[in-house]
């Protein structure tokens, strides 16, 4: 007869212990502030008094407390430094009623074991330096590294033709010789060999009359001649032109 009695006791008392609630969210983010509000249920009994709650509760760090704008209990500031579950137990608040225990949960972020960085303030918890990504910053160099290339191809090929229109310079300051003396005469058959060279190769040093014959280049057949005979003060036959040299410069031997 006992048993139903204490039973039915309970079951009226359970309504009661439960009029004191906490309202938390389903879980709490690492790093970022949020409230839990402790409430009295029951409009018809007083307001609850101050929560005596310690500034640190397993992973939560209490920033701060102010009552509910109702009036009809406490909205606390809490901050998570780590993941896991922390637990509130149950507080006498005062005036015979208590707080149930609550459990908040913030979940993991990062791989287990990695750092935390960025909570709590202190030199362990700066975040390491990043590396300069010079793989991809290298990427920028890609568009200046093809136009070097591109301007190097030019300038290579356009190498022949320069050195052809310098040879040419060099030779028409030499031609016809200003003054029939040794000096003049090698000025003007040397650059009339570089010339040569420049349009005809190496090969071209060493060609005489008969070359410059069998290569129909007649003009720099007189030319050699008339050089050969103005070392002896001889007069024929006589300077060729210098359009008369140039015309034959576009032939390949």
């Amino acid at each position: 007869m006992i048993r139903p009695v204490l039973l039915a006791t309970f079951l009226c008392l359970l309504p009661l212990a439960a009029e004191v609630q906490w309202k938390a969210p389903s879980a709490l983010a690492v790093g970022e502030m949020a409230v839990l509000e402790l409430r009295e249920s029951d409009s018809a009994k007083p307001p609850l008094l101050r929560p005596p709650l310690e500034e640190r509760v397993g992973a939560l760090r209490v920033r701060g407390m102010e009552p509910s704008p109702d009036g009809r209990g406490w909205r606390v500031h809490v901050l998570p430094l780590g993941p896991g579950t922390s637990v509130l137990p149950p507080m006498d608040l005062g005036d015979g009623r208590r707080s149930p225990e609550l459990r908040v949960t913030a979940p993991r972020t990062v791989p287990f074991g990695a750092p935390w960085m960025g909570l709590g303030g202190g030199p362990e918890d700066e975040v390491p330096r990043l590396p300069f990504p010079w793989a991809w910053a290298s990427l920028a160099l890609v568009p200046l590294a093809l136009f070097g290339w591109w301007s190097l191809h030019r300038w290579r090929r356009g190498a022949e033709s320069r050195a052809r229109r310098q040879a040419w310079k060099e030779f028409a300051r030499h031609w016809p010789p200003p003054r029939p003396d040794r000096a003049a005469l090698d000025a003007s058959h040397g650059a009339g060999r570089k010339l040569l060279v420049a349009h005809f190769g190496e090969a071209s040093r060493s060609w005489g009359p008969a070359e410059f014959r069998a290569r129909h280049l007649e003009p720099w057949d007189t030319w050699i001649l008339s050089l050969d005979a103005a070392r002896f003060s001889r007069t024929e036959p006589p300077f060729p032109a210098l359009q008369a040299l140039e015309a034959t410069l576009g032939r390949r031997p």
